[in-house]
C-alpha cells in the first residue's frame, strides 16, 4: 500500500477525529469511553504541537488520511523532558498493511532528531499487534499493569514498552537545546 508520511495539520482534524472515534468505540488502544468531538481533538493537537512534539499523518494513494501518530510528554515533570510517549491510530482499512510501521519509524526518527532519549509505549489492552509492532522497532517490555481498565465488558491490562533514542543514557543530554529547554527548572 503506497503511503505518504507528512506533518499533520489542523486541516486533518476531521479525519483524525473520525479515526480516533472508531478506536474509542471499537478498540482498546484508548481507555476513553466516549469519543471526543472535533473541538477537543483540535485542542489536543494544538497542545502537542505547541510544545514542539512531532505529530504526523499517513495518507494513502488517494490522499485520504489513513492514520496518524504523535509523540508527547510521558509525564510533565521537568526531569522527564527527554522521554516521550508514542501514540498511533489507524483507520480500519489501514490496519495490517504496514501503515503503523511507517508511522512508528517516522516518529522514532523525528523524536531522535529532536534530541529525545527515550520513547515509551503505553499499550492499552496489551494489544498483540501493537506489542509486535513496537517489539520489531526495538521496544522492550518493561511492565504490565493488570486490570488497569474496564472497557467493552472486560478488564484490560496495559503493557509498557520502552526503547532508547539516539545515545539513550550513554551520554548527558544538551540542556541548552530542545528538549532540554522544554520545561524550565
Amino acid at each position: 500500500m503506497p503511503v505518504l508520511i507528512r506533518d499533520a495539520s489542523l486541516s486533518d482534524i476531521d479525519a483524525i477525529t473520525a479515526i480516533y472515534r472508531d478506536s474509542v468505540l471499537n478498540g482498546v488502544a484508548s481507555y476513553e469511553i466516549a469519543p471526543p468531538d472535533r473541538d477537543e481533538m483540535a485542542a489536543r493537537y494544538q497542545a502537542v504541537v505547541a510544545k514542539g512534539y512531532p505529530y504526523i499523518a499517513a495518507t494513502g494513494e488517494d490522499g485520504a488520511l489513513i492514520g496518524y501518530a504523535y509523540a508527547s510528554a510521558f509525564r510533565t515533570r521537568p526531569a522527564y523532558r527527554f522521554m516521550v510517549e508514542d501514540s498511533i491510530y489507524l483507520a480500519p482499512e489501514a490496519r495490517g498493511k504496514g501503515v503503523g510501521k511507517r508511522l512508528l519509524e517516522a516518529l522514532i526518527a523525528r523524536s531522535t532528531a529532536q534530541g529525545f532519549r527515550q520513547m515509551v509505549a503505553v499499550i492499552g489492552g496489551a494489544h498483540p499487534a501493537s506489542i509486535a509492532l513496537h517489539a520489531t522497532h526495538g521496544f522492550e517490555e518493561i511492565g504490565r499493569i493488570k486490570g488497569s481498565g474496564f472497557k467493552h465488558g472486560r478488564w484490560l491490562d496495559t503493557m509498557l514498552m520502552q526503547r532508547p533514542l539516539g545515545d539513550g543514557v550513554s551520554s548527558d543530554p544538551d540542556l541548552a537545546a530542545y528538549p532540554g529547554t522544554l520545561f524550565a527548572e
